[in-house]
This record gives structure tokens, C-alpha cells and sequence, in this order.
């Protein structure tokens, strides 16, 4: 028996024997959906080549504050994906949660995704692209909303202040209750989940060491550090991986 259907077996019966599984997901989860990674070989901060501005600056606080038109130029044209569409892992942990067996949904992801997938309790951990709010009124904006506005950097409508994305830039921590949320998730999995991140974005790649069962899985296309304490490794793409461990061979999208 080929090891890759060994390996696809045992994920299957794992999953039928859990109920209370956690995803924990990064930037790989959304590759299938055309939305580029970042620390990959053909990732964002590989191929994308500034002279004055690495990305890692242009997505920091402090850049945002000083550079505001730079940081929209860049982070309209590499950040958002508004066409984007959820691939088969997205839908297929949707179905997991749909059956009872799925916890949560822990991402690193600001795509909204996994929501368009159909997944109803996702923690994210890095904010989300869809939702943005004025500094000065807080005043709300959705995704659709703020491309609206005419100019490189928007403005609200109410009081002309600064928009800003509720997603977790460099220099910024993560949101305290989501962080609790997601380590509660893991220590009460029955199985963990891990797909699409290379584990190494701290403190969200530290969240795999609460984890304390028997059933912790990797995918992920490329060696990451926590390989090594995983009962089962993957290294095929990941919505391939879990449409055939949620429907059987030969599903598609």
C-alpha cells in the first residue's frame, strides 16, 4: 500500500475517532485560493523586492502612522485578494464543524476565508481584512466599503480621520481574549490540526505546545520545527489533503 494512502487512512481515522479537533492554520491554508504566502520560496517576502521598504517595515505601526500612503499602496496591491474564493480546505472544515467534530478554527489568516467556507467559530488571531474602523469617529467600514473611497489613503466619511484595517501589524500584540480563546481550544482538542504555517511567527506558532493529546497532524508542503513532536506528517497541499480525508478520493471543488 502506497505510504501517501497509508498516510490519508490514518488522518480518516483519526478524524472519526475525535470530537473535539482544532484547526490551527496559517498563510498555506490560502495558497489554493491564488493568495500568495509569505515565507515560502515564492512567498511575498521572497519575491517581492523594494529598494527603500521591506514589507515586514511597510506592515509595522509605527510605518502605518508615518508612511500612510506608502503602506495603503502596498497593502491594497499585496494584502487583499477581494475576489478570493474559499478552496477545499476551507469547505472541508466546514464540514467537519458541520458534523460535530470540529472545535474551532485557529488562523493566522486576514482573508475571512474560512468564514466564506462556512465555518462559524474561527479565532483570528491576526485580525481580518473585511473589517475596518475610523481612528478618530469609529466609525465602521467593510472591505468593499473602504475600496470605495476615492484616494490612496481612506478617509472616513463622517469626520475625514484615518482608517485603519483591524489586522495585527508589526509593533502591535495580538488581541489578549483570542489569544485565551485559542489556547482553551488547543488544550481541550482531541486532535490538532495543523496546516499551511511554517511555525515560525511567535507568539501564534508557541500555541502548538498547549496542545496535549495524541493526535497532533502537520501539513504543510515544507519541514517546519514542531515536526519532529507531530504523530503524522503531511506534505502534500493541504485542501487536496482534507477534501480526501473529508469525502473520499477524487473530490473537487
Amino acid at each position: 500500500m502506497p505510504e501517501k494512502k497509508q498516510t490519508l487512512e490514518t488522518l480518516r481515522e483519526w478524524i472519526s475517532l475525535s470530537s473535539r479537533i482544532v484547526f490551527f492554520g496559517g498563510a498555506g491554508t490560502s495558497t489554493e485560493s491564488q493568495i500568495p504566502d509569505f515565507r515560502s520560496a515564492t512567498g511575498l517576502y521572497q519575491t517581492e523586492s523594494r529598494q527603500v521598504y521591506s514589507p515586514e517595515e511597510m506592515l509595522s505601526r509605527s510605518f502605518f502612522f508615518t508612511h500612510p500612503e506608502d503602506f495603503y499602496t502596498f497593502y491594497k496591491t499585496k494584502m487583499l485578494y477581494p475576489d478570493a474564493k474559499p478552496n477545499l480546505a476551507h469547505k472541508a472544515l466546514a464540514e467537519l464543524e458541520r458534523r460535530g467534530k470540529l472545535e474551532a478554527v485557529i488562523t493566522q489568516n486576514i482573508d475571512g476565508l474560512h468564514q466564506s467556507g462556512g465555518s462559524k467559530r474561527v479565532l483570528e488571531l491576526h485580525g481580518s481584512v473585511h473589517r475596518n474602523g475610523c481612528l478618530s469617529c469609529g466609525a465602521g467600514y467593510t472591505l468593499a466599503e473602504l475600496l470605495a473611497i476615492q484616494g490612496t489613503v481612506p478617509r472616513c466619511k463622517n469626520c475625514g480621520g484615518l482608517i485603519k484595517p483591524d489586522v495585527v501589524l508589526y509593533e502591535e500584540q495580538l488581541d489578549s481574549d483570542i489569544l485565551h480563546q485559542s489556547v482553551n481550544a488547543i488544550r481541550q482538542a482531541d486532535m490538532l490540526i495543523v496546516g499551511g504555517t511554517s511555525l515560525t511567527v511567535n507568539p501564534a506558532a508557541g500555541l502548538v505546545q498547549y496542545y496535549r493529546g495524541s493526535r497532533l497532524v502537520l501539513i504543510n508542503q515544507t519541514e517546519t520545527a514542531y515536526d519532529r513532536f507531530a504523530q503524522l506528517v503531511i506534505r502534500d497541499p493541504i485542501g487536496e489533503t482534507l477534501g480526501q480525508a473529508v469525502w473520499g478520493d477524487g473530490v473537487k471543488l
